[in-house]
């Protein structure tokens, strides 16, 4: 019997190789975080009231935060790390302590970017497990389970055009994917074209909400799927996929509409878990949002240093 032969794997060719080298060398530069802008807006300058003062501003206190995620540091580290930094680049500013870092990161607000100056985007959707904490494969396999993983959900959508993080959220694990991107969906402000998704967000409910916000559906059908007759509008979308996979087949129908660009969500999903990590390290459900939502905005800002541009050569 003949062994199956692995599927080749299709190569590309980086079209901009000079350009993106140089940004792949800048993200490794300290002005990305520590700049002109942030030392100007790093003490507080809002109003004063009675009691204790606030000292730092918010942006400070995100700045410490993104380099504690990035080079996943502990509180005590980056507060160490900060002062050092100052202390090098002669910045007569003090440091948020540790405890400080540790007691306002729940109260902050995370803008992913500004993407308001865009028109109707598309967005591409997908979910991954994070690990709160736990036990590893080695120790579990060698000895058993003393205390189960505690696993949290990250969904994000991306714009494919730029391969920016829109919109984000992190839930139990027992959140459907379908749950979280209508949450998603019902909570941004942007105007949005396209949603992308796998057959996992094949719902009723996900295919009513994209219809009534007038975005087209570009979700596969299952593939034992049949044509609804009942009059539902959020339904036409999907009604004409089924029609259309049997008329070309599904292949066919996933390279007309389209499809193809979905992968781009697992592809950052593997960026986020390459540069951030797998895990989580608050033990606390708001400070884990935080976290995780100040780890999506540090891969837009390494993003929009620049991206390969590559085609298919074979």
């Amino acid at each position: 019997m003949n062994k199956l032969q692995p599927k080749s794997k299709d190569k590309y060719k980086v079209l901009n190789w000079s350009t993106y080298n140089k940004s792949l060398i800048n993200r490794g530069s300290l002005n990305i975080w520590i700049n002109e802008e942030v030392i100007g807006a790093w003490t507080y300058k809002g109003e004063k009231k009675k009691g204790g003062q606030i000292i730092y501003s918010d942006l400070s206190i995100e700045v410490s935060a993104s380099i504690k995620r990035l080079y996943k540091f502990g509180y005590r580290q980056t507060e160490g790390f900060l002062k050092s930094v100052f202390s090098i680049m002669q910045i007569d500013l003090s440091v948020p302590a540790y405890t400080q870092m540790q007691r306002r990161i729940k109260s902050l607000k995370i803008d992913l970017g500004d993407f308001r100056k865009k028109d109707n985007i598309d967005v591409v959707v997908d979910s991954t497990g994070l690990k709160v904490f736990g036990e590893g494969e080695w120790k579990v396999r060698k000895h058993g389970w003393s205390k189960h993983r505690t696993w949290r959900k990250l969904h994000i959508g991306i714009n494919p055009q730029t391969q920016e993080i829109i919109m984000e959220e992190l839930t139990e694990n027992s959140v459907t994917d379908e749950d979280a991107a209508i949450d998603m969906l019902t909570t941004t402000s942007l105007n949005l074209n396209s949603f992308a998704g796998d057959g996992a967000y094949d719902k009723t409910r996900m295919r009513k909400e994209l219809s009534k916000q007038n975005i087209k559906q570009i979700i596969p059908p299952q593939r034992n799927a049949v044509i609804t007759k009942k009059p539902d509008v959020g339904m036409q979308s999907r009604n004409e996929a089924i029609k259309r996979i049997k008329e070309i087949g599904r292949k066919k129908w996933k390279q007309e509409i389209g499809y193809h660009k979905r992968s781009l969500a697992e592809v950052a999903m593997f960026r986020y878990k390459t540069i951030i990590g797998d895990k989580i390290s608050s033990r606390k459900f708001e400070n884990e949002k935080i976290e995780v939502r100040i780890g999506c905005k540090i891969l837009n800002k390494l993003t929009a240093l620049g991206m390969p541009v590559s085609i298919k050569v074979s």
